[in-house]
């Protein structure tokens, strides 16, 4: 008798490839870089055959580890010399695919903006190239040992991937073709160019109409994305929904209503071995929800860094943020004096619209003990402010997910968040009701207001004021899962469901 093999039978593990234009740590912008960081990661750990593919940074390319050329690809998208390179980035043993282009993608500091502050005249080209590269790769043509069954697109950088695989017709893994999801981090953000440039991308010319990259006379790139995904999701359940509404649909409600069936919402996590205060070597001090003397201490010393006054029992409020319209700062520097006059302190992290960027730093002048301000990014400070704080806010007007409520969750430093998107999927309101249930975990308002905002701070404050109840909100924010686990469960599940339906 034949003997049998072990594991014979056993199906191969799904292969997917990521595609997305930063990653954590070396290529960050926003939330976007650490999903691209942590998901890939979370879902070879569960099993899947996960791949990343990325543009060749300079410092993405300085880094990549045991590089080896998998193709030349020549001339494309206006550069004389591309490849594509294999290897796996510092900290990680996810394969990565760079590609090698250095005419688009050779330049310092923002992967989007050039010195000036505006776009790159050829971005068209530049996130052309990738997701045109990310075809070629699901077509089995670039790299002949791997050919996934599933491209996860990110975001409007990478959403020409279904546009092209589309236009091509081609059979990636197994014979199957291969199935896309497009996930929306950020609706607002659509890769808007003049559509007399349509001819750059090398698509078929009916491509350009209503049915294809068209949109009111542009050429817009996550449009066509979501005409062609076999799977779209975003990044909460609530915003899968706020989307489907001109509200929040951004010109684009039309079209995700058309490809309803086909969209989902799954919540992101949070790499909860970078964000974790047990262990973070950025922090004063280490805690958990055992013991939560060390953030004490960290409060402590992030009063000292910031220059404010050393109180620990002045509630101290947190922002690390984009500073623009979008996140709700200009509500919070109308309450701010109520804030202030109430005896809170407020540590601001972030950049953005010169305005507020002056009106922040006008505050921190007009009260130094008590507004402390830090313009521009750091992350190591940014983990300080979140171990640090006592309340972590989040006043965003809109918001399709949001981490860094969930960075709070994880350190016991309670959110304030806007009842919308993925902070209302997150954070549940310390009412009445919740706190005879055990189940508040921070403090919403329902409305983009000050008043609204100013309420949630009185209520903040009243918990404030009962220690016992705020460590219960405090230890049971700890207490949540906001690790990939659960999403990187949900996304392979829509993996399967796309390779058997299509």
């Amino acid at each position: 008798m034949a003997r049998v093999r072990k594991g014979a039978g056993r199906p191969a593990p799904l292969r997917v490839l990521h595609v997305a234009a930063e990653c954590f740590p070396l290529v960050k912008t926003g939330g976007l870089a650490d999903v691209v960081a942590a998901l890939p990661a979370a879902q070879r750990a569960a099993g899947l055959d996960v791949r990343l593919l990325l543009p060749a940074y300079p410092a993405l390319r300085q880094a990549l580890a045991g590089t080896v050329e998998v193709a030349p690809i020549g001339a494309a998208f206006g550069a004389a010399r591309v490849a594509l390179l294999r290897g796996t980035l510092p900290g990680s043993d996810v394969p990565t695919y760079l590609i090698d282009a250095p005419w688009l993608y050779d330049r310092p500091g923002n992967p989007y903006l050039g010195p000036d502050g505006h776009e790159w005249a050829d971005n068209l080209q530049r996130f052309g190239l990738l997701g045109w590269t990310a075809a070629q790769i699901a077509a089995g043509g670039l790299d002949p040992e791997w050919t996934p069954a599933v491209v996860h697109a990110h975001d409007w950088h990478a959403a020409l991937v279904p546009v092209y695989l589309a236009a091509r017709g081609t059979a990636g893994a197994q014979g199957a073709h291969a199935r896309t999801v497009l996930t929306v981090h950020n609706l607002a953000y659509q890769g808007r160019f003049p559509l007399e440039r349509f001819g750059e991308l090398g698509l078929p010319a009916w491509m350009a109409g209503p049915a294809g990259v068209e949109f009111h006379g542009d050429l817009r790139l996550l449009k066509g994305g979501l005409m062609f995904a076999d799977r779209i999701t975003t990044v909460s359940p609530t915003y899968s929904r706020e989307i489907l509404a001109p509200a929040e649909g951004h010109e684009l409600d039309d079209v995700l209503r058309h490809r309803a069936d086909r969209l989902s919402g799954i919540t992101n996590g949070i790499d909860d071995a970078v964000w974790n205060p047990a262990t973070d070597p950025a922090i004063a001090a280490t805690f958990d929800a055992s013991d939560l003397a060390g953030k004490a201490a960290c409060k402590l010393a992030l009063q000292r860094e910031l220059g404010l006054a050393s109180q620990s029992g002045a509630p101290l409020l947190g922002v690390v943020s984009r500073l623009t319209p979008q996140k709700g700062l200009d509500l919070l520097l109308s309450v701010l004096p109520q804030w202030l006059g109430a005896g809170g302190q407020v540590a601001v992290l972030g950049s953005g619209d010169p305005a507020l960027e002056h009106a922040w730093r006008a505050a921190a002048q007009a009260a130094p003990d008590a507004v402390g301000v830090h313009i521009g990014y750091d992350e190591g400070l940014a983990h300080r402010m979140v171990a640090g704080c006592d309340l972590i806010g989040v006043p965003s007007r809109f918001e399709p997910c949001g981490l860094t409520q969930m960075y709070g969750l994880r350190y016991g430093t309670l959110p304030v968040v806007h009842r919308v998107g993925g902070l209302a999927d997150t954070v549940v309101d310390a009412d009445e009701a919740a706190l005879r249930e055990d189940r508040a975990t921070g403090f919403v308002f329902g409305a983009a207001t000050p008043d609204a905002l100013a309420r949630a701070l009185r209520h903040a404050l009243d918990g404030w004021h009962h220690p016992a109840a705020w460590q219960q909100v405090v230890r049971r924010a700890m207490a949540q899962d906001t690790s990939w686990r659960v999403p990187a469960a949900r996304y392979a599940a829509l993996y399967a469901e796309a390779v058997a339906q299509g």
